[in-house]
Parts: C-alpha cells; sequence; structure tokens
C-alpha cells in the first residue's frame, strides 16, 4: 500500500513538473537563461542557430531590435518563457521587439506590453527578396499598444511560412491592426483572441499582396470596426512582391476564414479588394451595422475589383436595430455578382421575421428566422444547445483538425 502511495505521488509531481518545465531547447543547441535587461540584450547578441534564450521572468524594458536572427531548419532559435506560468513582460519602447530578417524563429510564452508603436514588428527589412520565414509566435499576449494612430498588436510584412498560434492581441491602437499582414504569404493564425472596441481600428488583417493565409478558430470580441479584413489598402510600394507592370493585381488572394467567433464590431468580415475568399464555419454575434462587407479600396490601374468571395455555413445572428443595409453593405467598384452564399442561418434575436439578409446573388439553402438557440450569449457563450436545429453550421460545426 505505501509503495502504491509512493508511486502514485511520485506521477502526480511528474505531471506537475511536466506542466511547468521550461520549454525543451533544439537539440544540440545552446541554452541561455536570463534574468534582467543586460543579460537578456547580451544573449540576444549572441544568439546562433540552435540557441535557447529562457527568459526569468520579470520586467524588461522594450524596444529591442534584432536584425538576420537566422536559424536553420535542423536548429531553430527559441526565445521563450523561462516559466510559462509566470511569463516575462518586455514592456515599453517605440515597439517591444521588432525582428528584421529572421528565419527559424520561435518566440513562446512573452508578454509584450505598453509600446508607442507596435508590440512585435516582423519585417523582411523592406526587400522582399529577403523575407522573413518560417516563424512561429506561440502563447504570446500583446496589448495595450499606441494607444492613437496606426499602431499594430503583432505586425508581419515580407514574411512567408509563418504561424501565430494561441495568442490574446488586447487595445492596440485606434488606427491599427490587432495583427496586421502585409504582403505575407503561406500562414496560419490560429487559436488567437483578439479584444478592443467596436470602432477602434481592425483586428486581423491581409493585405498587400497577401496569400494563402488561413485564420483558423480564433475568437474576436469587439475587435474593432471591422474584425476580419480580407485585403485593404495598401500603398503600391508596399507590396510584397513588388507589382508587375501588365499583370492583374490584387490585394490578397487565397484567404480563409473558418471556425471563427465574432462578437460585435461594426463588421464582422470585411472583403476589401481580395480576389478569392472562404467564409466558412463561423459564427458571428451582434455585429453593429454589418455581417459583412464587399469593398474596394484600392483602384488603380490593374487592379481586379473585389470578386470571388464564398461565404458559407456560417452562423450570423444580430438585432434589427443593429443592422444596416441588409447585413451586407456593397462598395462601388466590386463584383458582388461573383460571391457565393450557401447554407448560412441567419438569425434576428428582435424580430424573427426580419431575419433574411439582402445579398447581391440567391443564397442557396440559407435558412432564415429560426432560433439557433445559442447557449449563454450574455456571458460571451454563442456555442448552441446539443438540439440546436443550426448543430451543422457555425464555429461549433466547424471539425477540422487545427492546420
Amino acid at each position: 500500500m505505501l509503495l502504491r502511495t509512493v508511486v502514485a505521488v511520485l506521477i502526480a509531481v511528474g505531471a506537475i513538473c511536466v506542466a511547468v518545465a521550461p520549454p525543451a531547447p533544439p537539440s544540440g543547441g545552446l541554452t541561455l537563461r536570463v534574468a534582467n535587461d543586460a543579460e537578456l540584450r547580451d544573449a540576444l547578441r549572441a544568439v546562433q542557430p540552435g540557441t535557447t534564450v529562457l527568459i526569468a521572468p520579470g520586467e524588461y524594458r522594450g524596444g529591442l531590435f534584432l536584425t538576420n536572427l537566422q536559424g536553420t531548419p535542423d536548429r531553430p532559435i527559441l526565445i521563450a518563457a523561462a516559466d510559462p506560468t509566470d511569463p516575462p513582460v518586455i514592456k515599453g519602447g517605440t515597439e517591444c521587439l521588432h525582428l528584421v530578417d529572421a528565419a527559424y524563429v520561435e518566440l513562446r510564452d512573452l508578454v509584450l506590453v505598453g509600446a508607442s508603436g507596435n508590440g512585435l514588428n516582423i519585417d523582411d527589412g523592406g526587400s522582399f527578396d529577403t523575407p522573413a520565414h518560417h516563424i512561429v509566435l506561440r502563447n504570446l499576449k500583446v496589448r495595450d499598444i499606441g494607444p492613437q494612430g496606426n499602431c499594430d498588436g503583432i505586425k508581419l510584412s515580407g514574411v512567408t511560412h509563418f504561424r501565430v498560434e494561441n495568442c490574446v492581441v488586447e487595445r492596440w491602437g485606434d488606427g491599427g491592426q490587432g495583427i496586421d499582414m502585409v504582403g505575407c504569404h503561406d500562414g496560419v493564425i490560429v487559436g488567437c483572441t483578439l479584444r478592443f472596441e467596436d470602432e477602434k481600428g481592425f483586428g486581423i488583417q491581409a493585405k498587400g499582396g497577401s496569400s494563402r493565409i488561413r485564420i483558423v478558430r480564433c475568437r474576436l470580441e469587439h475587435a474593432g470596426a471591422r474584425a476580419v479584413q480580407l485585403g485593404g489598402s495598401t500603398g503600391l510600394q508596399f507590396f510584397r512582391p513588388p507589382l508587375r507592370p501588365g499583370a492583374l493585381h490584387a490585394e490578397a488572394r487565397d484567404l480563409t476564414v473558418e471556425g471563427c467567433t465574432v462578437i460585435g464590431s461594426t463588421a464582422a468580415i470585411a472583403f476589401a479588394g481580395v480576389d478569392g475568399a472562404v467564409v466558412q464555419f463561423n459564427t458571428i454575434y451582434r455585429p453593429k451595422r454589418w455581417a459583412f462587407r464587399i469593398l474596394q479600396e484600392t483602384r488603380a490601374e490593374g487592379f481586379v475589383p473585389c470578386r470571388n468571395g464564398v461565404i458559407a455555413d456560417n452562423l450570423i445572428v444580430f438585432r434589427s436595430d443593429e443592422w444596416a443595409e441588409g447585413g451586407v453593405n456593397i462598395g462601388p467598384h466590386t463584383a458582388p455578382h461573383t460571391f457565393t452564399f450557401a447554407r448560412n442561418w441567419w438569425f434576428c434575436l428582435d424580430d424573427p421575421a426580419r431575419s433574411r439578409p439582402r445579398l447581391p446573388v440567391s443564397e442557396r439553402d440559407g435558412v432564415y428566422g429560426v432560433d439557433p438557440r445559442l447557449r449563454d450569449p450574455e456571458r460571451g457563450n454563442v456555442s448552441v444547445a446539443d438540439d440546436s436545429p443550426a448543430r451543422k453550421v457555425g464555429a461549433h460545426a466547424f471539425t477540422k483538425q487545427a492546420p
């Protein structure tokens, strides 16, 4: 009996140790442990492929600027909290942390707070000939950035092959974005949470020639005037890759939003100069004016009209006094007839008879005015009851494994 008790205790202790253990360093790499500003800056200057930098709990000065921080496929660089349960706080500076031309780098379990510009900035140094690439951002918390102007929580420019996972971004600049992507390609944003106010800035944005990006299982709570913007408005000199004369251009291509929950915001999802985007299996709850916008803000020569959007299997719940233009705003110089609407579930909370939206094309197999029976929306739970008639649409119905 005593032996069994000892074994049980050892197992329990082992489980606890696994839960709070620091990240494992890359195989064969150097591990640097730091506990103050000077040590952190010295360690970052000494990083080589395969290095792990573990940062002790505490507060560290922001304004960190790192160029050519590059690992390799088999020897990535990891910068992480020494104790994930008590992550270090990097505070202040114009930017808490700025990486230029980084490659095979992971940032994990860090808190970035109080920058006057951007919380985290990763870019290609202004030349897409050398993009930042193979970047992982995991379990970051970014908050209280700006607060005025075009200040982003996480800003990515000229980044390819990236993953942003389980990050929380709160309160960015009132003219900025929670997560802003300019000329980024082959990326995934998964399991992230963004919170702000309904009319300040945007939530997640992909523009400037961005392509092949998935936004999956994210939660956006009052995440700006446009919670998700597919495309946008970009100065022509900032497109990555650069625009080719004579070619057809778009702010973004091949974007996907799926399994996400959007609460509030002036518009839940905006298609802005995008050529090809899929929005499926999302739950949209009480947008303040529109569920969707179809816009064209970049009208230079060679740009195609906003087109080829697919909006399917979404659950949209709204109030008539927070609903404009039938829930879908269509701007000039767009191609709304190229959009597809299918199997969306529309429900007006205060007047179910007014649930049918005003769409630019006929919807296939849409449902209007049937109560989806949300579990507890006043407390933020907008999933549906087990016997809901809307079980097969919305974020709760998204069954694909995370990419």
